[in-house]
């Protein structure tokens, strides 16, 4: 049995042709940061100023005092948009989970910043359903460590359904002290809309908290249309993220929410709405949602977002407005647009196509000049909840109670999943058992609170030939999720997990790969770099052992979000997402479910 597990060597990762010389190595530090030190005197920045909102460039210069923009002087119109330096608003990431990233929020800040990013909007739910209150602050704390803005959210649904197990509850009373804070920004995405469109007592505290607190509230309603559309958004709701169709995201704007486009590591719906930014420019904003550390690292962050938009055929000034002033406008946070008084929040970039960042400055100070990051972070804290107990084999055996199960079905770059109906695969003892040849593996979560049984099911299209993946993200709870072909090999790659209370592994054929997740068994105390790189042997890994999904661990984390149709897998048993209720794996049973019961708590 061999096993990896290591501090990987700084090396590089090979970068996207979109991207500039600074991805092609490690960024280095220089400097420290310190906020609370005032920029003195001024600094003038020349090269062809961006103006959004009048859709125009000039040959000019902005000057800096005090960390204010003190001038913006214009010259004669440009129109070349390839031959810079431009000097522009900052981008803004409008709906981040940092810790999806695996890296702590100072450590994210450091590659965000090299890519043209000035602030983030992030709903810190996954630390949240984890340990609640306590960590929401790490993550604030840790913010504070970096000069990029970090603008937090009160996680609205602390834990996402009654029908998981997660470390926290975050409750009508916990949110209102939440939402008093001058800290917190929003109130995070509503994922319980069943509860709101049903007026739930609880959900429309929290929503009333928000409203007494004058901060908006975002949503989270994937196939939301129609009457149960209109009594969500009449209850506050103000923007969507999950909208995996054009018609769907169009309804949503027409009825007055903002549709923030997202393309990050598991979801990508660029293609399918990109016609929103220049239909409704002053109602779209763009988001990863969830960016693992090798896209960050090797593709970009909402720079990569942007291009894509504009390999789509998108205006240029509209993807900027999405990209640098809407988010802005809605959250009604304390960013720059580069406008005289405002803060010196600004990106200089080689081209308005490749976006390649140059320079940025936040509150008017120089925090990257490439291929320089010109401020340093001290070493993380570790904090966790994590108290299972390794597992055995015969705790993951299905009896096989019938020869007809129902099996998750997995869709390639996207979250929902199918509700699929298939002959079960049994062996000599009567057990049901994966089928590589038909593409049915076992998956099973594992409750990372206390011991309990593991809930076990099947799934199809991960492809795996042989061996085993695991994850200890797995939206929301964050569970220990793993799909394998053997039980043998699901057992150890969840044991390699609980082994370092959180992580990512897989196993096949007597190797692992181990990338410990200490923090919040979801995030590591190891650089951008290093993270990237050993998540990226992870995930090939996988794909050596026959995973064909575009993004395997990305996907994995997904498949216990019980908000998202069609069936999903919590730490309890199969859930049918469709008519939110629990469901026997079995095809031809139904278990008794209380329907009084079936909304979020």
């Amino acid at each position: 049995f061999f096993l990896m597990i290591r501090r990987p060597p700084r090396s590089t990762l090979d970068r996207s042709s979109a991207a500039s010389d600074v991805y092609k190595r490690q960024v280095s530090t220089q400097s420290t940061w310190d906020s609370n030190i005032p920029m003195e005197g001024s600094i003038t920045i020349e090269g062809n100023v961006v103006d959004i909102e009048a859709g125009l460039i000039h040959k000019g210069s902005v000057v800096i005092k005090n960390g204010k923009i003190e001038a913006v002087n214009k010259g004669a119109l440009v129109t070349d948009t390839e031959t810079g330096p431009f000097i522009m608003p900052g981008i803004i990431e409008s709906h981040v989970h940092i810790e999806d990233s695996l890296l702590c929020p100072q450590e994210f800040a450091k590659t965000a910043i090299s890519q043209g990013t000035v602030a983030c909007v992030c709903d810190p739910h996954e630390i949240a359903n984890v340990m609640g209150i306590p960590g929401i602050e790490y993550m604030i704390e840790n913010s504070k460590d970096t000069p990029l803005k970090f603008f937090y959210g009160a996680p609205s649904c602390v834990p996402a359904t009654n029908f998981e197990t997660s470390g926290a509850i975050l409750g009508p009373k916990e949110i209102e002290e939440l939402m008093v804070r001058p800290d917190i920004f929003f109130l995070g995405e509503f994922m319980n809309f069943p509860g709101v469109i049903n007026r739930g007592e609880k959900e429309m505290a929290k929503i009333a908290a928000a409203k007494k607190a004058g901060k908006p509230i975002d949503g989270h309603a994937p196939g939301v249309r129609g009457e149960n559309l209109d009594k969500y958004i009449s209850a506050g709701i103000s923007t969507d993220h999950e909208c995996f169709a054009y018609e769907e995201a169009k309804e949503k704007v027409m009825k007055g929410m903002k549709i923030i486009v997202r393309d990050g590591s598991a979801a990508h719906n660029m293609e399918a709405l990109h016609k929103l930014i220049d239909e409704y420019p002053l109602e779209v904003m763009l988001c990863t949602d969830d960016i693992h550390p090798d896209d960050l690292y090797a593709k970009g962050h909402i720079n990569h977002v942007m291009r894509l938009a504009l390999g789509h055929g998108c205006k240029l000034f509209n993807v900027l407005r999405a990209a640098c002033i809407n988010p802005v406008k809605h959250y009604k946070i304390p960013v720059g647009l580069l406008k005289v008084g405002d803060p010196a929040d600004l990106i200089t970039v080689d081209s308005l196509t490749k976006l390649n960042t140059k320079s940025s400055y936040i509150n008017g100070k120089l925090v990257f000049d490439s291929p320089n990051i010109k401020f340093t972070v001290t070493k993380p804290k570790i904090v966790n909840n994590f108290n299972a107990s390794p597992i055995k084999e015969d705790s993951i055996i299905v009896k096989a109670e019938s020869d007809i199960i129902k099996v998750i079905g997995v869709v390639d770059k996207d979250l929902i999943t199918k509700k699929l109906i298939e002959k079960a695969t049994i062996s000599e003892k009567k057990e049901i058992v994966s089928d590589t040849a038909r593409d049915i593996l076992k998956i099973v979560v594992v409750n990372r609170y206390f011991d309990a049984k593991p809930s076990v099911s099947f799934i199809h299209g991960f492809g795996l030939k042989t061996g085993a993946i695991a994850f200890s993200i797995s939206h929301d709870a964050h569970n220990i999720t793993c799909v394998g072909v053997s039980d043998k090999d699901i057992v150890t790659a969840i044991n390699l997990i609980i082994s370092v209370k959180g992580g990512a592994s897989a196993t096949a054929n007597g190797k692992s790969i181990l990338l410990p997740l200490p923090i919040g068994g979801l995030m590591s105390e190891l650089s951008t770099p290093e993270v990237a790189k050993l998540y990226q042997e992870i995930q090939d890994f996988s794909r050596s052992m026959g995973c064909k999904l575009t993004s395997p661990f990305p996907t994995l984390a997904f498949m216990g979000l019980t908000v998202i149709p069609e069936i999903k897998i919590s730490d309890r048993g199969l859930f049918d997402v469709n008519t939110f209720k629990e469901t026997s794996i079995f095809g031809d049973k139904q278990p008794f479910i209380n329907q009084t019961e079936y909304y979020f708590l």
